[in-house]
């Protein structure tokens, strides 16, 4: 069992701005290229490898979102269930959004080495409960490969512990800084396997909502209409979710594809059952 106090969870939210500020000091002329050297290989390649997954998906004939389906099954198979007590990023902008305890839920046999000072310790049903709560909340499902959480969570690396937050663009680190992320550490934000962003030009006015909340700087506005760069789009939804005029629209190719190539490519860095 790791040793992590309640008060650890204060001292993270403390701290946890310098996430962003490092991201963003990647662009400095001056001290950009240090900041990238020390950073990029803890979040790149079998550090980090993650997927978010947007919860605008359905697929006919079911009313479930594409996540719930995905990450339900990832629960299941889970060899142990820990909830971290408080969102850090949250906690850190102390958001008045979205509720602090909606929190990461971490997974496999790593997350029961979790203080349970900083963590309720759940079974299946209660870990699905926590999912559809956070996306009933309107916040983004990320899950994958995140090696500092072992440290930050006091999870010796045996490569047994999976990381599922639940993103707010107002306080996510990397919904707030992955357009300045190198690119070596962007490649690391894998996209969900057959995923299709398609704009309804007729429906669309240009308002460049979808422009400003766009995490990775993936879309512009082109002869009043939305454009999407598909390679440097993860996939997240955000723009759907937050359109006004209902102009864009997520698809998804096949869900089981989908599934198992996220179950696979998961299983590459973390034995979580």
């Amino acid at each position: 069992m790791s040793k992590r106090p309640e008060w650890w969870l204060s001292v993270l939210a403390k701290i946890w701005p310098i996430t962003w500020i490092s991201a963003q000091a990647t662009q400095s002329k001056i001290i950009g290229p240090l900041v990238e050297k020390a950073l990029v290989p803890f979040f790149s390649k079998k550090n980090l490898n993650i997927t978010y997954l947007p919860i605008n998906i359905t697929i006919a004939p079911q009313s479930t979102p594409v996540p719930l389906l995905i990450v339900e099954e990832i629960i299941r198979r889970s060899a142990h269930r820990a909830i971290i007590k408080r969102c850090t990023c949250r906690d850190a902008k102390q958001c008045t959004e979205h509720p602090v305890d909606y929190a990461c839920l971490l997974m496999g046999k790593g997350a029961k080495e979790i203080d349970p000072r900083i963590a309720t310790h759940v079974g299946v049903d209660e870990a699905i409960a926590h999912l559809h709560k956070c996306v009933d909340d309107g916040l983004i499902p990320m899950i994958g490969r995140v090696k500092i959480d072992n440290l930050i969570w006091g999870v010796k690396d045996t490569g047994k512990l999976l990381t599922m937050c639940f993103c707010c663009r107002c306080c996510c680190t990397i919904l707030n800084s992955g357009k300045y992320l190198p690119q070596e550490a962007a490649s690391s934000i894998v996209r969900l396997k057959g995923i299709t962003l398609s704009v309804n030009l007729d429906a669309c006015t240009g308002c460049g909502t979808c422009v400003d909340e766009c995490f990775m700087d993936a879309i512009r506005i082109v002869d009043g209409k939305a454009v999407h760069n598909d390679t440097i789009c993860k996939g997240c939804g955000r723009c759907v979710q937050v359109c006004p005029h209902g102009a864009t629209t997520i698809t998804i190719d096949s869900i089981d594809t989908a599934i198992e190539e996220i179950n696979v490519r998961i299983k590459q860095y973390v034995q979580y059952e």
